[in-house]
């Protein structure tokens, strides 16, 4: 049974550490239950930095509503939209989150075939990752730097049903050969890119097929770091048989949580509650590193999928190698 509503407390100019700290408590001090306070509205600090004074005789302190999504995320909360109260406040509602996503457990798929744990009828089919802003630019980014030639051949592996690969549809020509080791979600790849010029591959990533060719540019988004994939072994094997000379690459690796409903920015390693980017750091470095090795440069951009985009060719005037 949720507590009675608490009425909510109103802040003026107090520091943000006391506002986070009337929160912790309210939110630690009964069953599960939103809590909201009443803040100086953040429109009317628009061109002001956090912290600087606003509103009558600047007796507010200015906080954007970016500063109170990233104080929920830190609370395991969801922001509520905001309402408002008066000339001066609104009122934010900071509701607890529920259990991660069953996926990141390695559950909740519904049918028992392993390779169909990310398929079409999974828990994670629900998850439409660019339609989220924090997935969508950065990835738009990525691409743009390969500057893909017209006709080129670009490799999808982990494909799912394809959503990545509406970002090259400016790219004249654009042929996808897509791998993935679910059944359902090659079909729903398929259903999404009827094209023929398009071919869709139900594999093992641990065991590509020779014939697939050489192409112009390999994309991957949180698959290399999957437990069943040997990433190390397969770059190497992506580089040496599978890469056009001047071909590109963008990686991505997961920086993010699902939790009920939420994306929860951070790498998180099992049995920790706080974040820790100890061994994506370390996974970034391998592929820098090797990669830097076979003649590419690499460029390291994204937020909740940390991007890695390698190219060949020479460096442009407005971009700078990022070599070690």
């Amino acid at each position: 049974m949720s507590r009675p509503p608490v009425p909510p407390r109103r802040f003026h100019s107090e520091p943000l550490v006391l506002v986070l700290r009337h929160l912790e408590a309210a939110l630690a001090s009964g069953p599960v239950s939103p809590v909201s306070i009443e803040v100086p509205d953040p429109d009317l600090g628009l061109g002001k930095y956090p912290g600087e004074r606003v509103g009558p005789e600047g007796g507010l302190v200015h906080r954007p509503l970016r500063s109170w999504c990233d104080l929920a995320e830190g609370l395991s909360c969801r922001l509520r939209t905001p309402r408002a109260v008066d000339d001066t406040h609104v009122l934010l509602t900071f509701e607890p989150l529920g259990a991660e996503a069953p996926w990141h457990a390695g559950g909740g798929e519904r049918s028992e075939a392993p390779q169909e744990r990310y398929g079409a009828e999974s828990d994670f089919a629900r998850v439409r990752k660019f339609e989220d802003a924090g997935f969508l630019v950065p990835w738009l980014q990525a691409v743009e730097r390969l500057r893909l030639p017209s006709g080129a051949r670009v490799l999808d592996l982990g494909v799912n049903r394809g959503d990545e690969l509406a970002a090259f549809e400016s790219v004249g020509g654009v042929r996808f050969v897509g791998v993935d080791h679910s059944a359902s979600a090659i079909d729903a790849a398929r259903r999404a890119f009827p094209d023929a010029r398009h071919a869709f591959v139900q594999a093992d990533l641990n065991a590509l097929p020779a014939a697939l060719g050489r192409f112009d540019a390999v994309v991957s988004v949180g698959t290399l770091q999957s437990p069943g994939v040997d990433d190390r072994a397969l770059l190497r094997k992506l580089v040496q048989e599978h890469l056009e000379p001047r071909a590109s690459l963008v990686l991505g690796f997961p920086n993010s949580r699902f939790r009920d409903g939420e994306v929860v920015y951070g790498a998180r390693v099992r049995n920790l509650r706080e974040p820790d980017l100890s061994l994506l750091v370390k996974d970034l470095s391998f592929y820098r590193r090797y990669l830097h090795q076979h003649g590419f440069r690499t460029f390291l951009g994204g937020k909740y999928d940390l991007l890695l985009t390698a190219v060949r060719g020479q460096a442009s005037d407005e971009e700078a190698p990022d070599q070690d």
